[in-house]
């Protein structure tokens, strides 16, 4: 290759070479995507324009799988050369491919195979036979025949099967043979399924896809999942192929000659060709496409999960309240935790409101005495069974705090995960799911990063996709939320700890630990003291940790350590304190940053202190508001078409959102209902958590489907 591996990603991605090399060069020196998109923008910039998070993401991606490619490529042609066969011409096109496919392509050929049919008929002596048929010159074939009879070969039935599995194979693996197909494949193949004999009853939710045909290319991706997963259990045979016919054609337009070609060879070609594609060619393609467009689909619900845990990680935070949280349960009770401002457990009970009366007086007094006590902010009540009825429980107390309906998904596993094990290790699992309900509203990022995201409800496919890509992409997104947001260096659990950019588990139990040993950290510069936290970490994570109540106001701050001495020389030229540029506007209109310009230290690094002393350590989330039910509906049997009712998005799907409206059973708005125009991506409507009013269309008690529309 001419080019160099910074050159080839700029051109796969469309971007500026300097700042694809400028990014390769800080990754491999150590440098996380936050840090490098936050405080390395005059690398990354060309023409002025910085390199955001996904554009980093994706010259990170891209440069490892060029790396794969060119190991494989040296794998390929060292294999080729020791069998004694790369020409000049072969090097030249295995050098030049810039793709995996094409580099397959071209060593197929020359890969080690196990005993196939056509290389027991070259053990036989026939590759000269089908030479001769493949060359089309020969008259008659039947004398010809004769002269490659042996014990082996003892048939010119068994002679000409022979030659014409030679054939087959080495059409399967010509390159322009496979490249023609693969053309055909992507223009006008199609998936087809269709339902296993005996299995009709057995995979009746896979019915729509008994007898189903439709274009490769246009398939959707839950579709094609779900008809993935329905063949994956048994109920389903799916296949994928153009039309025969018009594959077998394209192979003989290629190796049949029109005119010159007699036809005893035309005929064994053609039966040849026709074997090679079914038997050979065919299901190798097939499993291909199958496989490409598996990854496609993987792509497209791996983006859509990623979309969905973004929004519902930054979604807006209660913040530092005291909060009385209720897991609420009909038979076992309503499991009550109160928490302080930093979510530490303060007391705990269980609250029976359906048992008795003296019970629910009982409960009464008991939430009095909690609020009044622990000096509660606000209320916490998970939206499981039997939240509405927890909900209009404590809202016939009129406790004049604000009443928060709270998303449980997940909180079953945390609770019995071994982070909430070591977090209350005298507390059952009933308590923990409680304080995650408490804490997931005070601060939503914080109680999720330590539940496996696939566990939160927000997915689409999510067991049926690729399970290493999807754990980097949900971890990339939960960094890529973490260090956006910033961290309290002195609040944050281990697990939150470790998503902050440079760190890691290690470390982040490190600076745990040295803060239980030493006290609060009062200084960003008391990060080095951390065991095993050298320069290149600290370089890393000081920027995304924030201390209040610092000395040093900007330790609260997006402000790097490395620019502290940028904003101390526009407090002295302006004549004033750090913390007076915080304070005043006036002070920070009078500084022009176009002279402390260096050659370390941009534009775009000044605009972004000047924004961060104008609101130091602001959290970039959305304020929390309450949220109230329609008090009308509780269960399915409430609801009637033409209804409009008040709901939470909950979850979104590449053909849809779904929405709770409090009957337990959340609603679908079709993407075909969301608007009053197209809408091609419903992310571009709704968001996760965004509230919004649906009128129901249609209500399915038997499949429990409630179908809503957002066209009012």
């Amino acid at each position: 290759m001419t080019q160099s591996i910074e050159q080839r990603v700029a051109a796969r991605l469309n971007l500026h070479p300097k700042s694809v090399a400028a990014t390769i060069e800080l990754l491999n020196g150590g440098a996380t995507v936050p840090f490098i998109a936050r405080y390395r923008k005059e690398q990354t910039a060309s023409n002025g324009n910085p390199l955001d998070e996904v554009e980093i993401g994706q010259i990170k991606d891209t440069y490892q799988k060029i790396i794969d490619l060119d190991k494989r490529r040296e794998a390929v042609i060292k294999s080729i050369d020791e069998q004694g066969k790369l020409t000049p011409d072969l090097r030249r096109k295995l050098e030049t491919t810039d793709s995996l496919t094409d580099l397959e392509d071209l060593y197929l050929p020359f890969r080690q195979k196990r005993k196939t049919r056509a290389t027991i008929a070259i053990e036989r002596g026939l590759e000269p036979l089908a030479n001769i048929i493949l060359a089309q010159r020969e008259a008659s074939l039947d004398r010809l025949v004769q002269r490659f009879l042996s014990d082996a070969v003892t048939t010119a039935a068994d002679a000409l099967q022979g030659a014409r599995d030679i054939l087959a194979e080495r059409i399967s693996e010509n390159v322009d043979a496979r490249q023609r197909i693969r053309n055909l494949f992507e223009r006008e193949a199609t998936i087809r399924s269709t339902v296993k004999k005996g299995k009709e009853t057995e995979g009746v939710k896979y019915r729509d896809y008994f007898d189903f045909a439709e274009p490769l290319r246009r398939v959707p991706s839950h579709r094609l999942l779900a008809l993935r997963r329905g063949e994956a259990e048994g109920f389903l045979s799916v296949s994928i192929g153009p039309e025969e016919e018009a594959a077998i054609e394209r192979l003989e337009r290629q190796f049949v000659a029109e005119r010159s070609g007699t036809p005893a060879c035309k005929d064994q070609l053609s039966l040849a060709i026709r074997d090679g594609y079914k038997r050979l060619l065919k299901p190798s393609l097939e499993t291909e496409f199958a496989n490409v467009s598996k990854g496609k689909a993987d792509t497209e619900a791996i983006r859509i999960f990623a979309d969905n845990l973004r929004q519902l990680l930054l979604s807006a935070p209660l913040g530092q309240k005291r909060v009385l949280a209720i897991d609420p349960g009909f038979r076992t009770g309503c499991k009550t935790v109160c928490l302080d401002a930093q979510g530490n457990l303060l007391a705990d009970t269980v609250l029976y409101l359906s048992h008795s009366e003296a019970q629910r007086q009982q409960a009464i007094q008991t939430v009095q005495k909690l609020v009044t006590n622990h000096k509660i902010d606000a209320i916490a009540i998970g939206n499981g069974t039997a939240g509405r009825e927890t909900e209009e429980f404590i809202q016939s107390l009129k406790l004049d705090k604000p009443v928060f309906i709270v998303s449980e998904q997940g909180a079953s596993i945390y609770s019995a995960s071994e982070v909430a094990r070591e977090e209350f290790p005298d507390h059952d699992v009933t308590v923990r799911g409680a304080v995650s309900i408490g804490r997931r509203l005070m601060d939503p990022l914080a109680e999720l990063v330590k539940i496996d995201p696939k566990s939160i409800g927000v997915g689409q496919y999510q067991h049926d996709v690729d399970q290493t890509d999807l754990k980097t992409s949900l971890d990339t997104v939960v960094e890529s939320c973490v260090n956006q947001v910033g961290v309290s260096l002195n609040t944050a659990s281990a697990y939150l700890l470790r998503y902050v950019s440079g760190l890691g588990p290690q470390l982040a139990g490190n600076i745990v630990a040295f803060r239980a040993a030493n006290g609060p950290f009062s200084s960003r510069d008391q990060l080095k003291k951390v065991p095993r936290l050298g320069p290149k970490a600290f370089e890393q994570c000081a920027g995304f940790l924030r201390i209040e109540g610092a000395k040093n106001p900007l330790d609260n701050s997006a402000v790097h350590p490395e620019r502290y001495t940028v904003v101390e020389r526009m407090s002295t030229e302006v004549g004033s304190r750090v913390e007076d540029l915080i304070t005043r506007p006036d002070l920070r209109q009078q500084i022009k940053i176009e002279k402390y310009v260096t050659n370390d230290v941009g534009l775009p690094t000044l605009r972004d202190i000047l924004a961060e002393l104008a609101k130091p350590g602001r959290d970039p989330r959305e304020q929390l508001s309450v949220f109230d039910y329609d008090a009308r509906v509780r269960t399915v049997d409430d609801l009637h078409e033409g209804m409009v009712l008040p709901g939470v998005v909950t979850n979104i799907t590449a053909f849809g959102a779904f929405v709770d409206i409090g009957v337990k059973q959340d609603g679908l708005v079709h993407i075909s209902q969301l608007a009053n125009h197209f809408v091609s991506d419903p992310n571009t409507v709704v968001k996760v958590y965004q509230k919004v009013s649906v009128k129901v269309m249609e209500v399915d008690k038997a499949r429990k489907r409630i179908a809503l529309s957002m066209k009012i």
